[in-house]
């Protein structure tokens, strides 16, 4: 999913951590069964099959994601529907970095708008699938939702990596808001 005029980072960085969220953490509705709604690897949202086109649709069903265990919900304070999701819900499609070394901060927009700075309550992971051990990158969101860092911004955090400490040989990887995030090894 793509928006016709991505916000930029710098202006939606005083926002961080001030957007609107409902509490879908508190409401605790029965659950009322599956929904054919499909989150693909690609962060296209699908329903019955068909994608869906609508920016502002796809951004207010993400608002009301919740995960519990490897499962995810679309939830409402009187609703709670199993919905599908390929691989994470979000993709983080867009990366801008301010500072350099121990002081950097990484900022990240995901497909649904939503803007992080990587750190402490947004750590970045990366798990190896398959044979080739091929990188799949994430970025934690909110609440146990993570985004799949996309190829192209894989690419970016690539070119920034740095060793990482003495301790740590041949370890690389990149400095956001105190933290040191591992990106793979030599």
């Amino acid at each position: 999913m793509s928006t016709a005029d991505p916000p930029e980072l710098t202006g939606l960085a005083a926002r961080l951590g001030a957007a609107d969220l409902p509490p879908v953490h508190a409401w605790q509705p029965e659950f009322c069964g599956d929904m054919d709604l499909r989150i693909a690897r690609d962060g296209s949202w699908h329903y019955q099959g068909s994608p869906i086109s609508r920016v502002r649709l796809v951004r207010l069903l993400s608002t009301v994601i919740r995960r519990e265990g490897d499962e995810y919900f679309l939830v409402s304070p009187e609703q709670k529907l199993r919905i599908r999701v390929d691989d994470a819900p979000f993709v983080a499609v867009e990366m801008e970095s301010e500072g350099q070394g121990q002081t950097q901060r990484l900022l990240f927009r995901t497909n649904v708008n939503d803007v992080v700075a990587a750190g402490r309550e947004h750590p970045m992971r990366v798990v190896e699938h398959g044979p080739a051990a091929e990188p799949a990158p994430y970025l934690l969101v909110r609440d146990g939702l993570e985004a799949l860092i996309s190829r192209a911004v894989y690419y970016q955090l690539a070119a920034m990596v740095i060793p990482a400490s003495e301790g740590d040989a041949g370890v690389l990887g990149v400095w956001s808001d105190g933290c040191f995030f591992a990106l793979g090894r030599v």
